[in-house]
């Protein structure tokens, strides 16, 4: 009502109405409201402006509904956070940086879940889902396979799968720790990770096949990726006799950390006596004493990618896997 009893009628400014003032398309308008890079700086900024004193706000779930999409994306984390591996660890962090960086500059929204949370209504409603890890035997990839939506996953393809997947070159990386002992004179040499992961089983197959001729390897399986699990391992394999080793390739930097200070409490000095690769090329690799050496994975660019994919998928447009390098990181160890 207003001060003389009569009833105000208002009018519900359209994105038709917005295009007409702005003096520019409705899908302009749509994308510049929704931040598209598709559209200038100067005229995003131009658009939204003037929705602002128009008092025009962008009826998301109407045209969500109106597409049949919800524009948003599902990333699947397949890691048990525990103690020794907490999730601020730079996997997965950097991965999910590039992720949505990518997304949310197309429109996206992101949503952040696990294996057990597949049920939620926001995981349902996704258009597409993006997995990190694969699992022990490539299980978590079979359970995201059944939901029958637009998959991209982080880890090494699989022989006969016609699933996308990105990630770093697993088995150069392997073929760069065999080098790296080679040069130094190293022949018995420990591999330190759990092979029932696809990523984790390239990495030894790269070392294995290019230390043929070289020396012995020793594989042992943690089944964790953590300080603790390289410190056991290490640990029992020193108390057995006729175990020498003078090199370890680790499957990730905490295993590499954990195996070098078992080797510590011996005191058998690295690289002296023994010396140490890990996985990963973490901060906490180049301030670690001594300095740790360790394969570099790009990770922030394999989350860039996983988007880039994913956006293509979801519009029906061609993919394919695709694989980052990797960099030896030589160090002290």
């Amino acid at each position: 009502m207003n001060k003389t009893g009569a009833r105000r009628t208002e009018t519900v400014l359209t994105m038709e109405d917005l295009a007409k003032m702005a003096g520019v398309s409705k899908i302009t308008v749509s994308r510049a409201l929704r931040d598209s890079p598709l559209v200038t700086v100067e005229t995003r900024e131009k658009i939204r402006q003037l929705a602002e004193e128009q008092g025009y706000r962008l009826n998301v779930s109407a045209r969500n509904l109106r597409m049949r999409r919800s524009y948003s994306v599902a990333v699947v984390v397949e890691m048990t956070p525990v103690k020794g591996r907490p999730m601020s660890d730079p996997y997965p962090l950097e991965l999910l940086g590039g992720i949505t960086q990518e997304l949310t500059t197309a429109g996206y929204s992101v949503v952040l879940t696990s294996k057990q949370l597949m049920d939620t209504a926001p995981v349902q409603g996704a258009d597409g889902m993006i997995l990190l890890g694969q699992g022990s035997h490539g299980e978590a990839v079979r359970t995201l396979q059944k939901t029958g939506l637009p998959l991209v996953v982080w880890g090494a393809p699989e022989p006969g799968s016609d699933t996308i997947v990105v990630g770093s070159d697993n088995r150069k990386g392997g073929v760069s720790a065999a080098q790296r002992f080679i040069e130094q004179g190293r022949s018995k040499l420990v591999f330190l990770g759990d092979v029932d992961h696809a990523e984790v089983q390239e990495r030894c197959a790269g070392f294995i096949d290019a230390m043929n001729g070289h020396g012995t390897v020793h594989i042992m399986r943690p089944k964790a990726f953590t300080f603790e699990a390289g410190f056991d391992c290490i640990s029992s394999l020193l108390k057995k006799k006729g175990s020498a080793f003078d090199g370890v390739f680790a499957a990730s930097d905490l295993l590499a950390m954990g195996a070098i200070r078992a080797l510590a409490e011996k005191n058998m000095r690295v690289p002296e006596n023994v010396s140490v690769i890990g996985y990963d090329d973490t901060p906490g690799a180049v301030s670690f004493v001594p300095p740790l050496t360790s394969v570099h994975q790009y990770l922030r660019d394999g989350g860039v990618l996983l988007a880039r994919k994913m956006l293509d998928l979801m519009n029906g447009n061609p993919v394919a896997s695709e694989m980052l390098p990797t960099t030896l990181m030589v160090r002290q160890t």
